[in-house]
């Protein structure tokens, strides 16, 4: 490692800093030796027809440390020494991160440390490529730059900021003519970024804001190759039989582009879905036609028993490909190539106004996650995927992007996986700032920013269309557009040929055309006790909650004390007042003082950290498995039902004190099992309304034959009730069944007790446990002060009871298998106890010898409560490469348990090296 160093000074050296967690692409970055002194590796291009080459990285460096002119820095051979290496998409601040220019700003106020001063000046983006056939044509092809820039290749100036502007228009540049045999430069002069005053990407309140804003290319650059017919703009539009899905009809659309200036006749041709298609096109010079196939001249196109794309839990996945040709005179001049999937998406208002989404003709309930990539929009695949996994984990089909649209290969990874996704424009900054409301930033439009929006809107349309996990697009978020700029994105989207539903906002808006949004943005945003979530008013369940949750999610003990120093820590459970600045820049959210309330009110002040974080984690299980339970349990009601809900938010984009399902290291605590709980497929379940069992089947086969037996205890597992109700049925599809109601009052129960209910099947089989823990005193809301954050609490459930459950041993025994670089730890947890006492909220960690935890991992269950002599096998599916070398063990420990660590049966050596 080499030492820090002031980003005003010239480096003598450059190096890759890879202590930040999954915070590069490594793909990217093999080979980061050959970039010292700033030199990025050289992206070798082929000649190939069709080809599209990604630039391999940049040097970059500030404009005040640079005096030579853009000619000279764009040129071939220039001496760029001493400037910082980046990766193919990097802002500025990501670069210098990796470079180990500033600590790390993940920890304690590091980030805050870092001045602004360098980022307000233009940076520049240098990269050389190498071409061994000029003859070819040659364009540069690409998104993502933030926020604007002027673009020079080989000395010549090819687009100003006035022509790249915004980090979703698209841009191809035909640089043919400045390309030569060798070594060429492509040099980027990136304009500081302003959210509010540019059409980009900036942070509102999920997070500290990076110092550079973003400033920077997010997206690939590249370097496109082929001959005097330019194929572009190829799709597949298709029509699924609904509700038979017996056929389908596809219809392929591409430009033919003549950039020659001589008339020229093209073949195109190719496969789609495996059925051949060709059709003649003559073009005049620089004329482009729409090519078009359906299947009136190609019966092939009309599918019969077509594969249907379906999101997870509900069918498969299959993918179709495209594949077009253009040739002149018998040589290839172009390619194209887009998967695609065949699947109907429909989401009218219904009855009440909420939106209700339908995939192929079978209705669902929207349960999804507000997604954050990295707050320095730094790209890993796999830890994206790592994410996405975790989303299937929890049970939740859907991933909500107010903003920050990913790169292409998130939306494959949805794809493959069966998640959709509700990509849209974000709030509060520019792009609402002509409808924003008082009080929020964001600058009017100009006449210049219109037409951005309409090439922004173009792009993401024609880039997301074929992709069937995308199953709208939000054109609003916390405000609808004006008629002009609604006009200008749905004339963009129709020339797209877009067909999944378009919507007006993420609020209770409307616009002229699209009408009304059909969702509603009532939070709550700060922390509300359970029973809230099944009131049908605010943000209860009903309707389309786009963004709700109750607020802070305090992560583990382990992800903590990475994440702050002792004196924070120290503060953080001590001093409910003082503003947390892992929380949020806003002023309503920058402390925790109405959650530290609720844990005070409702469980006890905190004698410790650790008190304070277990508390947490109980409290944060018990509410985020209500959010999501009530949606779910009101789903298929005749009057009011639910139709989405977005947990805002699925994960954060640093290391966070609120929003957040798993932290920034992907730990999973109380926030995270309560939802996996929540979402099982088939779910037994307390409603906090009216006290009833009802059974949730989120399968689409219906289920009979199903016991469900309710038990009350107190808590030190005294039997106050018991009550079995055998025979049960529940169709499918969201549909639930009420099994018993629980006595209003119960002879003997304490203030605080606990509920065991238990599902099984016509075997015996348990398929569903759940424990919860209640009070004969409900928590009090004052809905008549409900603000846009929450709804004040005037009392407190009291759980107190909790804390005098004795200590119960519970046991451990751990195995490891491994094979094909992933182990599974099977664990089984028992309580040894010998009197009645149940072992509350049991957590598993997979740690390794030196008790940190391996991340990712997904369990089968965890968290898990139980009596006297029960026990319960879990397995722990991770990476064997995440032990580093390490054996696992396994770490044991609960609401009234003491932590044990106990090893595990570690990996072969050979399965261990299999993985590397």
């Amino acid at each position: 490692m080499f030492p820090r160093r002031d980003p005003g000074h010239r480096l003598a050296t450059a190096a890759v800093a890879l202590g930040l967690l999954c915070s590069l692409n490594t793909s990217a970055w093999a080979g980061a030796r050959d970039r010292a002194h700033g030199h990025a590796r050289i992206t070798r291009v082929p000649s190939t027809a069709g080809s599209l080459t990604p630039l391999t990285g940049y040097a970059i460096r500030s404009t005040a440390d640079v005096s030579e002119s853009a000619a000279a820095v764009s040129s071939p051979g220039y001496p760029a020494k001493d400037w910082y290496p980046a990766s193919p998409r990097s802002t500025v601040l990501a670069a210098l991160l990796a470079d180990g220019v500033y600590e790390d700003p993940f920890v304690s106020t590091n980030l805050q440390k870092i001045p602004k001063s360098p980022f307000q000046v233009p940076w520049w983006y240098r990269s050389d490529f190498t071409v061994a056939d000029p003859s070819q044509r040659t364009y540069l092809d690409f998104s993502g730059v933030i926020s604007a820039a002027d673009v020079y290749v080989n000395g010549h100036r090819v687009a100003t900021t006035a022509d790249v502007t915004g980090a979703y228009t698209h841009h191809e540049l035909d640089v043919t003519s400045l390309v030569g045999a060798g070594t060429n430069t492509v040099a980027f002069r990136i304009q500081p970024n302003d959210p509010d005053k540019n059409l980009t990407m900036g942070w509102i309140d999920w997070l500290q804001p990076p110092p550079d804003q973003n400033m920077g290319i997010v997206r690939d650059v590249l370097v496109r190759r082929g001959g005097p017919v330019a194929l572009r703009d190829a799709h597949v539009m298709t029509q699924l039989a609904v509700p038979s899905l017996a056929t389908a009809d596809l219809t392929v659309k591409a430009q033919a582009r003549n950039d020659s200036d001589t008339p020229v006749t093209a073949e195109v041709s190719g496969t789609v879905a495996g059925v051949a298609v060709t059709r003649s096109v003559a073009l005049a010079a620089h004329q482009t036609k729409t090519v078009t196939f359906t299947p009136a001249d190609v019966p092939g196109l009309h599918l019969t028993s077509p594969k249907v794309w379906w999101p997870a839990g509900m069918g498969g996945q299959p993918l179709y490909d495209l594949d077009l040709t253009a040739s002149v005179a018998g040589t290839a001049s172009d390619t194209a190539h887009e998967s695609f999937g065949i699947r109907d998406v429909r989401a009218p208002l219904n009855s009440d106004g909420a939106r209700q989404y339908s995939i192929n003709g079978r209705r669902l309930l929207i349960k999804g996650g507000g997604w954050s990539p990295d707050e320095f929009l730094r790209w890993d695949r796999t830890y994206v995927e790592d994410r996405l996994k975790y989303a299937l984990d929890l049970g939740l089909n859907a991933i909500r992007l107010e903003g920050h649209i990913e790169p292409d290969e998130f939306f494959d990874i949805a794809d493959r996986y069966g998640i959709l996704t509700l990509p849209g424009w974000e709030c509060c900054d520019k792009w609402e700032g002509q409808v924003n409301g008082d009080g929020e930033r964001g600058e009017k439009w100009t006449a210049a920013d219109y037409p951005v929006a309409q090439a922004s809107m173009a792009a993401e349309a024609a880039r997301l269309r074929d992709h069937p996990s995308v199953v709208s697009f939000l054109i609003g978020s916390d405000f609808a557009p004006d008629a002009k700029i609604e006009k200008t994105y749905l004339d963009a989207l129709k020339a797209a040929d877009w067909a999944a539903p378009v919507v007006s906002a993420a609020s209770d808006n409307s616009t002229p055309q699209l009408g009304s949004s059909g969702m509603k943005m009532t939070g709550p945003y700060d922390w509300i006790p359970p029973g809230y979530w099944y009131a049908k008013r605010e943000g209860g369940a009903t309707g389309f909650n786009s963004e709700t949750s109750a607020g802070p999610d305090i992560p583990t003990l382990d992800t903590l004390r990475r994440m702050m120093t002792p004196a924070e820590l120290d503060t953080l459970w001590k001093n409910p007042d003082l503003k947390q600045y892992h929380r949020s820049p806003s002023p309503v959210f920058g402390t925790l003082k109405i959650y530290d309330a609720a844990l005070t009110g409702r469980y006890g002040a905190p004698k410790s950290l650790t008190d304070y974080v277990r508390k947490a984690q109980l409290a944060q299980y018990e509410n985020v498995r209500a959010q999501y339970e009530a949606y779910g349990r009101n789903q298929t009601d005749a009057s009011k039902p639910s139709t989405g809900v977005v947990y805002w938010m699925f994960n954060s984009g640093w290391t966070s004190l609120h929003w957040q399902l798993m932290d920034r290291y992907l730990d999973q605590g109380g926030a995270y099992f309560g939802a996996k709980k929540a979402n099982e497929p088939l779910h037994v379940q307390y409603s906090y309304d009216d006290r009833s069992v009802t059974v949730v089947n989120n399968r689409h086969a219906d289920a009979s034959q199903l016991t469900a037996r309710a038990t009350l205890f107190d808590p030190d597992g005294t039997q106050r009730y018991d009550r079995t109700v055998t025979g049960l049925s529940v169709k499918g599809d969201g549909a639930h069944t009420t099994a018993l109601t629980l006595p209003a009052s119960v002879s003997g129960l304490p203030s605080t007790y606990l509920v065991r209910l238990v599902l099984t099947d016509a075997a015996g089989q348990e398929v569903s446990r759940n424990v919860y823990w209640l009070s004969t005193k409900a928590d009090a809301l004052d809905w008549a002060k409900t603000d846009w954050w929450h709804t004040p609490t005037t009392s407190y459930a009291d759980l107190k009871g909790l804390t005098s459950m004795t200590q119960v041993p519970v046991t451990a025994t751990a195995s490891t298998t491994a094979a094909d670089g992933m182990s599974t730890t099977t664990v089984t947890v028992r309580n040894a106890g010998t009197d009645k006492t149940p072992a509350l909220l049991t957590d598993v960690h997979l740690v390794d010898a030196n008790g940190r935890p391996v991340l990712p991992v997904r369990w089968s269950d965890n968290a898990v409560s139980l009596w006297p002599g029960e026990s319960a096998t879990l397995t722990a599916t991770y990476r064997t490469a995440d032990l580093h070398g390490s054996e696992p063990r396994v770490r044991v420990s609960g609401w009234n348990a003491a932590e044990r660590t106990v090893p595990a049966t570690a990996p072969e050596p050979s399965a261990r090296l299999s993985s590397r």
